[in-house]
C-alpha cells in the first residue's frame, strides 16, 4: 500500500471538517502540560469546536485549492487546528482566553468568515462577545425602556394617577375665535 493511500483519508477528514467552517484557528501547542491540553480540549468540545493535531503536510494538502490556502504560511512547527461550524468567534475567544493562563499556547493565525487573520487579528476577534452575550445585551437594552415605562405607569396608578393625567379645565376650553381687525 502506498503512502499516499494512507494519507488520503486524513486529508479528506480535514477537508470535510473545514468545508463549512465559520472559523479556523491554528495554534502551536508545544509546552502545554497534559492537564492543560485536556482542559483546553474539554472547553473547545463543550463549545462545539473540533480541535485536532494534524501533520502540517496533511493540512497543507487539505488547504490547497481552497479559500484556506492562505493559512499554509502558518504551517510551521507543531500545529493544532480548531474548527467551528456555528460560532465564528468561539475558537479565537476560548483559545486566547486559555493562552492567558497557559503562556506556552501560541496562536499562529486563522480564518474567520472567509477572512484570514494573523495572531494579532485573532486576538482582536477574541474580544468580540459570543452570539448569546450579544443577544442578551440586545434583549436587556430593549427591555429597559419597557420596564421603566411600566414602573412610571404603576407609580401613577398608585398615586391615583387619573388626576395627574387629566388636563386642566383651562386647557380644555376652546380657543377664542379671533375677529379680524377692521
Amino acid at each position: 500500500m502506498a503512502k499516499i493511500e494512507l494519507k488520503q483519508p486524513i486529508v479528506e477528514e480535514i477537508s470535510a471538517s473545514i468545508k463549512d467552517a465559520q472559523s479556523i484557528v491554528l495554534v502551536d501547542y508545544r509546552g502545554l502540560t497534559v492537564e492543560q491540553d485536556t482542559r483546553l480540549r474539554k472547553e473547545l468540545r463543550e463549545a462545539g469546536i473540533t480541535y485536532k493535531v494534524y501533520k502540517n503536510t496533511m493540512m497543507n494538502f487539505a488547504f490547497k485549492g481552497t479559500d484556506y490556502e492562505v493559512l499554509t504560511t502558518y504551517l510551521e512547527g507543531p500545529s493544532a487546528i480548531a474548527i467551528s461550524k456555528e460560532d465564528a468567534t468561539a475558537p479565537a475567544r476560548i483559545i486566547c482566553k486559555f493562552a492567558k493562563e497557559a503562556s506556552k499556547l501560541e496562536v499562529k493565525g486563522g480564518m474567520v468568515e472567509g477572512i484570514a487573520y494573523d495572531a494579532a487579528g485573532i486576538a482582536d476577534i477574541a474580544k468580540i462577545p459570543s452570539r448569546e452575550e450579544l443577544i442578551s445585551k440586545l434583549l436587556g437594552s430593549l427591555q429597559s425602556p419597557i420596564t421603566n415605562f411600566a414602573r412610571v405607569m404603576n407609580q401613577l396608578a398608585e398615586k391615583g394617577g387619573a388626576s395627574a393625567c387629566e388636563a386642566s379645565p383651562a386647557e380644555d376650553a376652546a380657543p377664542a375665535e379671533e375677529t379680524p381687525a377692521e
